[in-house]
Order: C-alpha cells, then sequence, then structure tokens
C-alpha cells in the first residue's frame, strides 16, 4: 500500500483543483455549445437550410465545443482519477474496494493505483476520465 506523503497529499489536491477548474471551463464552454445549438434550431423552424445556417455560425462550431470538453475531462478526469484512486489506496481502501467504488476491474484498479504510485504517471489522460 501507497504511504501518503505531504508530496502525494499536495499531487491529489492539486489534481482536484486542477478538476474543478476544468469543470468550470466545460461547463461555459457547453452552455455556449447549447446556445447556439437552439439558435440552429431556431434558424431551421424559420426555414434556413443547413448549409447556410452552418456557415453562419462563429467559431468555435459546436462540434469544436464539444470535442474540446470531452478531450480536456479525459485528459484532467484521468489524472484525477490516478490521483484518487492512490489516494484510496493510500487510506486503507483495498483494490477491490476501489474497483467497485470506480466500476472498473480489480485488474484496472490496481492499474490506477500502480501507474500514480510509482511515480511513472506524467499526468496527460488514461483514457478511462
Amino acid at each position: 500500500m501507497a504511504e501518503e506523503t505531504p508530496e502525494r497529499a499536495d499531487e491529489v489536491d492539486g489534481a482536484l483543483a486542477d478538476l474543478v477548474v476544468e469543470l468550470g471551463t466545460c461547463i461555459e464552454s457547453l452552455d455556449a455549445a447549447r446556445d447556439r445549438a437552439r439558435e440552429l434550431q431556431r434558424l431551421r423552424l424559420d426555414g434556413t437550410d443547413w448549409a447556410t445556417a452552418v456557415r453562419a455560425e462563429e467559431p468555435p462550431l459546436i462540434v469544436e465545443h464539444i470535442s474540446r470538453a470531452l478531450e480536456s475531462l479525459n485528459s484532467v478526469g484521468g489524472r484525477w482519477r490516478r490521483r484518487e484512486a492512490t489516494a484510496l489506496h493510500a487510506a486503507g481502501m483495498s483494490i477491490n474496494e476501489i474497483a467497485r467504488l470506480f466500476g472498473v476491474t480489480r485488474q484496472r484498479a490496481s492499474v490506477l493505483v500502480r501507474e500514480t504510485g510509482n511515480g511513472s504517471s506524467d499526468g496527460s489522460g488514461d483514457g478511462t476520465a
């Protein structure tokens, strides 16, 4: 079991702080995408064809808002997930408990803990935010 050190606690708290910031950014971006989607609906109801409606869209396009949000949440969320798993393990939670809590296999939970616990993680997304 990994021991919780002040450095490790700082990493976990930092990952959580980054997640909070990124969630706020994504919410703002997705709100803008939703507003634009509603505008597209209004244009379509008014009889505007798709090409005209989309050409009038100011960048970033709806699809770009969505893609950026997914990418950033995957990256920041993956970092948080690894740090959280490691902190829970350091606090005495078993790999099996972490797996159940996260809804993943025991093997995946073990990898999450090992990726952060041995210092091999570079902070990039693990594809499982």
